[in-house]
């Protein structure tokens, strides 16, 4: 596998572009749309919110129903969640606009939205985007990082990536992008990702492979713990790579997953590490761990702590609180057997052995917390599996930026 530059456009057939629409921000792109040259076969995972808004109603349609896809249109400012039948319809205009451009099929036509929950889309203006962005749908790296960037909301940079492979002697390449800073604690923040690749793929395999991968990488991330109305990650694959069809759980299909992992997970990262009013992106290991559950809970319950990100806003070696929300996590564990680490760029040191402090520098662990990037390691000593959580740290700059978000 290779790491290589671009997002969307990465792999072959993929055209992207994007345009400001006024939807809601006034000096800024806020349209993109992601284009393949043949039809897609395509996967995708949801919100388990039960208020689940029109574009993600009309996507699980289009996944389980029409098990195809030629185009995403995505819109930035208004989230087209709690809108009811005006909302859903809005998602069917655009279908048929991007149908009356370009002769795909409405149920061939992915939707989605993130911003403002409660607000009436502006669909005259959505329609006039799609007329812009058809002309302009390019494959080029640039066009796939400006729709990154017409994407956002609060996010402070756009979040791509795209890799390299090789199936049956055939270059294959995924590429991604996503949106996510604020209401990111997602089960399947506001969370969008987009992933295309030039794979020949089943529908069904893809559909397989996209659901047990989301479980370690988009599911083990949390900013703020609240699960959005719109979380949404859509997979597509073309097949314009002419690799042999992945059709069964073969050796290509086991380099497709590692390299789907990749990117998902970088992806997940990105928007962990950029959560609103964030300064570090906080990763969280749970090793030695009975099972690979009881590991995903003990982590998740760490990066959700707003005592334990306060902390590392702090650059705090506050560990008590780290073992406190294990401790309430609901996973069962020794405590007095626990050890604890924490590792950055800056160096990595023990900071307790067997649920007690060790004679640690409080000044090296505040040198080790305050790099960009911080890890605290636990081993809980029961077995060998083991799961990996990320966070940021609580900052004042979150509440500032939720305090006025729809102003």
């Amino acid at each position: 596998m290779k790491q290589i530059k671009g997002g969307v456009t990465a792999a072959k057939g993929f055209k992207a572009a994007s345009t400001a629409a006024g939807i809601k921000y006034k000096d800024r792109t806020d349209m993109a749309m992601i284009y393949s040259e043949v039809p897609c076969a395509v996967a995708g995972t949801f919100t388990t919110n039960i208020v689940k808004a029109a574009p993600v109603k009309w996507d699980q349609h289009v996944v389980y129903d029409s098990k195809k896809a030629q185009a995403v249109i995505v819109n930035a400012g208004i989230a087209n969640a709690c809108t009811g039948e005006e909302g859903m319809g809005y998602c069917k205009a655009t279908a048929e606009k991007v149908n009356k451009l370009l002769q795909i099929p409405t149920d061939e036509v992915l939707v989605a939205s993130t911003g403002v929950i409660g607000m009436q889309l502006p669909i005259d203006r959505i329609c006039a985007g799609v007329e812009t962005m058809v002309p302009q749908l390019n494959g080029d790296i640039e066009s796939g990082h400006n729709a990154a960037l017409a994407i956002m909301t609060t996010d402070t940079h756009e979040k791509e990536v795209a890799v390299e492979i090789e199936l049956s002697g055939k270059t294959v390449t995924i590429g991604g992008m996503c949106k996510g800073s604020g209401m990111i604690h997602p089960n399947m923040c506001t969370m969008l990702s987009f992933v295309t690749t030039d794979a020949a793929i089943s529908q069904e395999l893809l559909l397989e492979a996209l659901k047990a991968d989301v479980e370690d990488t988009y599911n083990m991330i949390s900013v703020d713990g609240d699960t959005s109305t719109n979380d949404t990650c859509l997979l597509l694959a073309n097949g314009m790579a002419e690799n042999t069809k992945i059709t069964e759980k073969n050796a290509d299909y086991e380099t497709f997953t590692k390299a789907l992992r990749f990117v998902n997970e970088t992806l997940a990262k990105q928007m962990a590490g950029d959560g609103e009013g964030a300064t570090a992106l906080f990763e969280v290991k749970v090793i030695g761990a009975e099972t690979k559950e009881q590991a995903k809970i003990l982590s998740k319950s760490v990066i959700t702590s707003s005592l334990t990100k306060a902390a590392i806003y702090g650059h705090d070696a506050n560990w008590g609180r780290i073992l406190c929300a294990m401790g309430y996590s609901g996973a069962q564990f020794d405590p007095e057997k626990v050890d604890l680490f924490f590792e950055s760029a800056a160096g990595k040191m023990q900071i307790i052995k067997d649920g007690v402090a060790v004679d640690y520098s409080e000044e090296e662990a505040t040198k080790i917390l305050s790099e960009p990037a911080v890890t605290a390691i636990a081993d809980i000593k029961m077995g060998a599996a083991q799961a990996t959580a990320w966070g940021c740290d609580l900052t004042y700059d979150y509440v500032k930026i939720n305090a006025d978000y729809r102003s």
